[in-house]
């Protein structure tokens, strides 16, 4: 939220019976005149008048500073360039709609507080405008817009309009019931395409003025998912794999055991791919060695249903693999997007702790081991969380939104929830779970391939360096 500063209370006059507001864009907070004929009431709390950008933030204890994995003779111009892309990142995702706005007591000014939203350049009358007030010999009202048009029918003969078809419209009259019916075909037709951006709307009568918002936003086409009859048309199963071949026939052994139509996907990065067939079974070839994000971005960009399920290549199905039993509950509550089970019975997840911090170091995360939230009302067991384990249930068109970021080959599952921080509800129940294949002496890589399987320093060092400049992180703790 973007702030600006004024003078401290003592040296600006008190407000009544209008409207505050702290913003930018036009770099301007405005006060109306105190009414003479009333004293000021000091048992009110004075709204503040200022309201400071976040400051830095603190680190929690046993933290990395992302600066000192940064290559020194690099650093200055890396700042640079992060802080202009954080820049851009602003101005493509805040408006005018972030301003911290105060209504004030006391005011005749009647106006829309929320939901009032319009299609760019289209015009659409303002609902719920009035002035309610006593008797006046004339009664005068204002509005003004900064990147809108404002129109009203042509008055009648005690009416006078001015301004009708500008940002400030005028209106005044001998009569209240008049002026009123005129405010209730007032229109606004903003003046500038935009798929989701704001105006604010002063409205102003005397000495009382009033600011609401409006927002001017492109409604979405809906994305629906025919959910058939039978959970082979609501599930599709993803997977990926790299030299585990072993592994991967004994999870879809167990899948088709349970699920005998459900389609499983599978992306594969081996060097020597070997040809995998069956039913319903898609396997997709990478070059190889592209990693773990490339290949889960694969497998969810070939998902037509509704939902898939993630699993690992070296789990199995049980008798408590029951994926309908997780539909059950993202059916029930619709703003979920993830939902993650368990592995053995095991409930892994975790919450993230952000704090924004200032524009100078970036923020603070802290990602926090079988961190959780509030319970899923009606299913015990289940509650909400910022990431869960391996083994979910996903809306697809969420998972696609988000996606996996590639960069990323061989240190990466948190990485996916960072990024759908604040996009994405999660959430992880205790009820379905699925099993894990024991290790045996069999599994064993060549020295060769196990380098490539698991990350080294550099790959560690370079996610490191990826949340610096990518998240605008400070520091981040995993605990």
């Amino acid at each position: 939220m973007n702030m600006i500063t004024v003078p401290r209370l003592a040296q600006v006059p008190l407000c009544v019976n209008s409207c505050w507001f702290v913003g930018s864009v036009t770099q301007d907070t405005r006060c109306v005149r105190q009414r003479q004929d009333k004293p000021p009431d000091r048992k009110w709390s004075p709204l503040p008048v200022h309201v400071s950008p976040p400051g830095p933030c603190t680190c929690p204890s046993g933290s990395t500073l992302l600066k000192e994995h940064v290559p020194k003779d690099q650093y200055d111009e890396l700042v640079e360039r992060r802080a202009k892309e954080l820049h851009q990142h602003k101005a493509r995702t805040t408006s005018v709609l972030s301003r911290l706005l105060f209504a004030l007591p006391n005011s005749p000014l009647q106006y829309p507080i929320q939901g009032f939203k319009v299609l760019p350049l289209t015009k659409t009358l303002i609902p719920g405008l009035a002035v309610h007030s006593g008797e006046r010999s004339i009664y005068k009202v204002s509005l003004t817009v900064s990147i809108g048009l404002l129109t009203t029918e042509f008055p009648a003969d005690r009416v006078k309009v001015q301004g009708h078809g500008e940002s400030r419209l005028v209106m005044e009259s001998f009569s209240l019931v008049m002026l009123n019916d005129l405010l209730s075909k007032v229109s606004y037709t903003s003046t500038v395409y935009h798929v989701h951006t704001g105006d604010l709307a002063f409205f102003q009568f005397e000495d009382h003025e009033a600011v609401f918002p409006i927002t001017i936003k492109q409604t979405n086409l809906p994305v629906l998912y025919d959910m058939g009859t039978d959970i082979s048309s609501q599930v599709t199963i993803t997977t990926k794999t790299f030299l585990r071949y072993a592994q991967l026939k004994i999870l879809l052994s167990s899948i088709r055991h349970f699920y005998s139509n459900i389609k499983v996907i599978i992306a594969d990065d081996s060097f020597e791919p070997e040809h995998i067939t069956g039913e319903n079974t898609e396997q997709y070839i990478m070059p190889p060695a592209q990693g773990w994000f490339a290949g889960r971005n694969l497998a969810v960009s070939q998902v037509t249903t509704k939902y898939l399920l993630w699993v690992d290549d070296d789990f199995v199905f049980t008798e408590e693999t029951k994926i309908e039993k997780l539909v059950e509950v993202m059916e029930a509550l619709p703003e979920l997007d993830v939902l993650g089970g368990t592995v053995q019975r095991n409930q892994f997840y975790f919450s993230l702790i952000y704090e924004e911090g200032d524009e100078m170091e970036g923020g603070c995360l802290h990602r926090k081991s079988q961190g959780k939230f509030n319970p899923l009302p009606g299913y015990p067991g289940c509650f909400m969380a910022s990431g869960v384990v391996n083994f979910f249930l996903a809306r697809t068109h969420s998972i696609q939104s988000v996606g996996f970021d590639p960069k990323l080959k061989r240190v990466a599952h948190s990485e996916f929830f960072m990024d759908g921080l604040g996009s994405l509800l999660v959430a992880t129940c205790n009820h379905v779970s699925v099993g894990h294949q024991p290790k045996t002496g069999k599994d064993k890589d060549p020295r060769s391939l196990r380098q490539i399987r698991r990350p080294g320093n550099e790959d560690s060092k370079f996610k490191l360096q990826l949340h610096f400049f990518k998240n605008y992180l400070k520091c981040v703790k995993y605990g």
